[in-house]
């Protein structure tokens, strides 16, 4: 399995560090890059690994939908 994908999501975390350290507008312009890279990384990624995030995000997301209800009563 190529492991090319990885490349962006390195990127990816180095500019969030920056994204959370700094104040600056430049801070923001990393974030941007983050998510782009993010969503690059994903396209690279084996079908394997989409599958493992997809079901990953699923989970977590049921789980912060079911906080935000149970915080609204």
């Amino acid at each position: 399995m190529p492991l090319f994908f990885l490349v962006p999501v390195l990127t990816a975390c180095i500019t969030g560090y920056f994204f959370n350290k700094k104040n600056l507008e430049i801070a923001y312009i990393a974030g941007i890059l983050t998510a782009v890279t993010l969503v690059v990384s994903l396209f690279l990624a084996s079908w394997q690994l989409q599958l493992v995030l997809l079901a990953v995000i699923i989970f977590f997301s049921n789980q912060l939908l079911a906080k935000i209800n149970t915080n609204d009563r």
